[in-house]
């Protein structure tokens, strides 16, 4: 019978996911609430600086890049990644990861007050930098000390953190909250709350098992990471799983992933792991999270009011991505991968002709924006949730490390 994962396991994937995926989908989702007012502080500023008027063509330059800096950084964070891991531990380069963030929320925050809207993109960058850090090496711990017949499952747990992410941040940039013209440098300095979050409690847990022995060859301290985490009575199965992995790589060096491209024992795993994910990134998401603000316009909800709505789209992903993880076990994952992009076509063919004919019939805009909503449903079910964990389970006994930042939305 299957052993449920220990408290100590589980808090241990949530002191991971607050400052990983958590905190990219929450600074994907704070940058929309504050654009006009970082628009005006553009105007101000440059009209402050050089007594003359921001051409508008200039003005969505700078603005294009403190939005699209962040995925830049992403790039960078992604790609030195695996290299911290493997210096200084899974838990370690979380640990100093926060620092960036840290960094990043304090030159953001203090950005208007100083009157340099350059902080504003340093800032973004570094965000950027850490998500792509935190998005590679939280897969990999989550990865490695979840027992085996959970590590698929316990995957979906970077897709919760994720959208929680999202929704978190929709809801605190509310004109309520932080999203008001006063208080908008404090919501992009509120990046903080989640590194700090983290720094207080991953030092409780262990370190990764699996770099503890096969990277620094300490037994002594693989061997108590694995009673803490599984139980002093289920902790020999992993134990052994962990030394003929050690025993196949038998002094290997880490590969590089275009290492992985020469190694036909991981062909079709690299495969599938990238025509999954490219699969999963050319859904068409992120022209639905951008077009959703227009299309609930024509529906006819006041202006006012769209961020409200918006905040169910946020709600639907982290929905689905709680719900999927009870059908992943009864409906197997090729069908919720196949039927959610079954599901996201259909919704795409009836959201282009609701968009063509709205003007025809008082009611379709209406389907407009219930076709949004399915849509997000169907890609949360399938490949919004899945694509990370079949990663997970092809990559059991060869850790794919392959830095893929989902920079989405």
């Amino acid at each position: 019978m299957a052993v449920l994962p220990s408290w100590t396991l589980f808090l241990a994937v949530c002191a991971v996911g607050i400052g990983g995926t958590f905190q990219y989908g929450y600074n994907v989702s704070i940058i929309n609430a504050p654009t006009v007012h970082i628009h005006k502080f553009l105007n101000e500023t440059w009209s402050s600086r050089y007594q003359t008027e921001l051409n508008p063509s200039l003005l969505t330059l700078l603005w294009s890049v403190i939005a699209s800096i962040f995925s830049l950084g992403g790039l960078c964070g992604a790609h030195i990644g695996g290299s911290v891991a493997i210096r200084l531990g899974r838990k370690g380069a979380l640990l100093v990861n926060n620092f960036i963030a840290i960094l990043a929320s304090i030159l953001m925050g203090i950005s208007f007050p100083t009157g340099l809207f350059e902080l504003l993109m340093v800032g973004r960058f570094l965000i950027g930098v850490n998500t792509g850090i935190g998005i590679c090496v939280q897969p990999l711990y989550i990865g490695e000390v979840a027992p085996k017949h959970l590590r698929g499952a316990m995957a979906m747990g970077s897709s919760i953190f994720l959208t929680g992410g999202i929704l978190t941040g929709q809801i605190i940039g509310l004109r309520e909250l932080l999203g008001g013209e006063k208080y908008w440098p404090f919501l992009l300095s509120s990046s903080c709350f989640p590194a700090l979050a983290q720094l207080f409690f991953l030092p409780w847990f262990p370190e990764s098992p699996r770099y503890l022995l096969i990277d620094r060859g300490d037994e002594m301290k693989c061997t108590k990471a694995l009673k803490r985490f599984h139980g002093p009575l289920h902790y020999h199965e992993e134990m052994e799983d962990i030394e003929r992995e050690r025993f196949a790589l038998n002094g290997e060096k880490p590969k590089k992933p275009w290492q992985l491209f020469g190694d036909r024992s991981v062909k079709w795993q690299l495969i599938t792991v990238i025509v999954m994910t490219m699969g999963q990134q050319l859904s068409g998401i992120n022209a639905i999270y951008f077009y959703a603000s227009y299309i609930f316009k024509q529906a006819g909800i006041p202006a006012e009011k769209i961020p409200y709505v918006t905040l169910g789209t946020g709600a639907c992903e982290c929905l689905t991505a709680l719900t999927c993880g009870l059908l992943i076990d009864y409906m197997g994952r090729r069908l919720l991968i196949i039927g959610g992009y079954t599901l996201m076509s259909f919704w795409c063919i009836v959201l282009t002709f609701s968009l063509t004919y709205q003007e025809l019939y008082p009611w379709v805009p209406y389907l407009s924006m219930a076709s949004i909503f399915a849509f997000i449903l169907s890609f949360g079910l399938g490949p919004g949730s899945i694509t990370e964990a079949v990663t997970y389970v092809l990559s059991g006994g060869f850790r794919l490390m392959l830095p893929l930042v989902q920079f989405h939305k």
